[in-house]
Parts: structure tokens; sequence; C-alpha cells
């Protein structure tokens, strides 16, 4: 069985990675008739394209930018930050496994029999945050008014950002994805003509928990899907060095994707090379990876240069707000 960590040690680039993994992959899949394998082989293609004509990027994180000079103007008194990034190899191959593995083994619980494959292919279509962009505003307190609250001041302005964020984009060559449900909204803040496309992790959770909103975009310039996250400083502090953290977060799905003990071994190809590439991934020691433009002194201590395992930034943007920076351009 072949696995992304049998090429991490070459001394290679990513682009050189992945396209012989795809390659002898896909060489595999055909021999073996593996049909799992060969929707592998596409989601490795996306990734690799992402990486390589970029160009498309370019215009995209442009067209972003108009809505961040649009909310410098009409927010002056806000501070925020745009950050946009590609999801990092590492980070989208074990997504993928563990996509197969946990749904094989929810199915196998639930029903006693393995999912069809045409079932397991509808599971591994729903990858829409390869591209992902960030927006988090923040009050400072100097422009809070006697009385009000800033916790519900900045949720008041969040909402009214993602009130127009979808329009402003769909203007711009984006259309908004429905969210299907999806941790639908219940804050009155939301309009309801945008309701539908929004993933609310803000109305549903604690404020000790992750919160966010979450919308999807396909662009159709590029023939590419994006996320957006909304986010106030608040919440991204959660969501970073908080009990929101991804360590904790990363740390939960690994003891989901560690199960096996309900699927007996040997029964399920699609469930046991997944799970096996899903295990050596977890067991990766960083420091000893040769990857071009990465370097790692324990898993913690990562230099980066690449987007191996952290994902390559693509838009920083910072907007002070007026009282501190009159500068938008």
């Amino acid at each position: 069985m072949i696995t992304l960590n049998d090429y991490l040690y070459s001394g290679d680039t990513i682009l050189r990675i992945l396209k012989k993994y795809i390659t002898d992959l896909r060489r595999e899949a055909k021999e073996k008739h593996n049909e799992i394998d060969l929707v592998h082989c596409n989601f490795l293609i996306q990734i690799q394209e992402l990486l390589e004509h970029n160009d498309f990027l370019t215009a995209q994180s442009q067209k972003i930018r108009e809505f961040y000079k649009y909310m410098a103007g009409e927010y002056p008194y806000l501070a925020f930050t745009f950050k946009g990034r590609i999801k990092s190899l590492i980070r989208a191959e074990e997504k993928f496994n563990g996509y197969v593995v946990e749904f094989i083994y929810d199915y196998y619980k639930e029903h006693g029999r393995y999912p069809s494959v045409s079932q397991i292919k509808e599971r591994l279509s729903c990858f829409r945050d390869f591209i992902a962009y960030r927006i988090v505003i923040a009050m400072p307190r100097c422009h809070l008014k006697e009385g009000e609250d800033i916790r519900e001041e900045e949720l008041r302005h969040l909402y009214e950002i993602a009130n127009v964020l979808p329009g402003f984009l769909e203007e711009r060559g984006f259309t908004a994805e429905p969210a299907r449900g999806v941790q639908e909204s219940t804050s009155p803040l939301l309009s309801e003509e945008v309701r539908p496309y929004y993933r609310d992790y803000i109305c549903h959770n604690s404020e000790e928990d992750y919160q966010s909103l979450h919308i999807t975009f396909y662009d159709n310039s590029s023939r590419s899907y994006m996320e957006v996250q909304l986010r106030t400083k608040d919440m991204d502090d959660v969501a970073e060095i908080g009990s929101a953290n991804h360590l904790s977060y990363e740390k939960k799905q690994e003891s989901e994707r560690k199960r096996r003990d309900a699927i007996p071994e040997g029964e399920c190809i699609y469930f046991d090379e997944a799970y096996e590439r899903g295990m050596r991934l977890l067991g990766l020691e960083l420091s000893k990876l040769d990857v071009n433009m990465f370097g790692a002194v324990n898993n913690s201590l990562i230099n980066d240069g690449c987007g191996l395992f952290r994902g390559r930034m693509i838009l920083p943007y910072e907007h002070l707000s007026r009282f501190q920076n009159d500068i938008i351009d």
C-alpha cells in the first residue's frame, strides 16, 4: 500500500512529492481496481493545481481585498485582519483518510454492514476549504460609547458584515453555496436572505467553545471553492490559543480516527487502507522529514516555508482603526 509518508524523506519539493504520490497511487488503484484511491488521486490533483497554477489566487485575493477596502471605509473605527491560506498537504491527507475512516466506522456501527462505494464517494465530495479566508474584527475600547457592551457591539458588527458579504462577492464573480441546514443560524442579527448560506457556530455554542461564522463560495473564475470565516478577536483567541485551539481539535479528531474496534481487519479494504495511512501520518516525527523548505526541531517547533504542515499563507491584510492608522492602501 502506498502512503504519503513514503515520499517525505527524499529532499523533494511539495510539488515533486505530490506528482510522485499521485502517479504511483493512480497506478496501484488501477491495478487493484480501487475506486476510492482514484477519488483520492483526484483530491490530491486539486491541491497540486492550487500550488502550480496560483495566478488565479492573485485575482481572487484582489477581489477579497475590495471587501477589505469596503470595510475600511464603512467601519473606520474597527480594527480587523484578513488572512488567507491554502490547506497544508499533511492536514489535507489526514482529513481525506479521516473522512473515510469515520464514515465507514459510523455506518457499520449503525447498519451492521459496510457502505457502498458510491456512498463513500458521496461522503468524499464535501471538500470546500482547500482555500480559506478569515476576517477577524475588534472594537477598540476608545470607540465604545458610554453604556455599550463591547461583546454586544462586536457581535452586532460581525453579523452586519456577514449580511453584506454574500451580495458583495456575488457581484464580483462568486456564488454563495447553501449550507443545507448545517448549523443553521437562529440569530436575529443575521438577515433571512443570507441565513441559508451560513453555518453559525456562534449561536449554537457557549462562550468557552469554538465560535465562528462560516460561509462557502464558488469562485466562477477559477472554478474552485473557498471558505470564509468571520470572528471577533475574542472568538479568534479561543480558537487559536484557548479551549478550542487547533491542537485540542486535532486531539479530538485523532481519538475518533483511531477507532477500529468495531471493524474486523481485512473485511473492508477502504477502511483498512485509510486507517493505516492516517495512523502513519499521526506517527510522523516532523524533525526527521526531508522536504525542501521545511524544517522542524520537534512536532511543535516548526519552520514551514513551503506550507507542508501549516498551510500556505496567501492574504495578510491588517487594518487598525482610523484612530490608530489612517492608511488604507
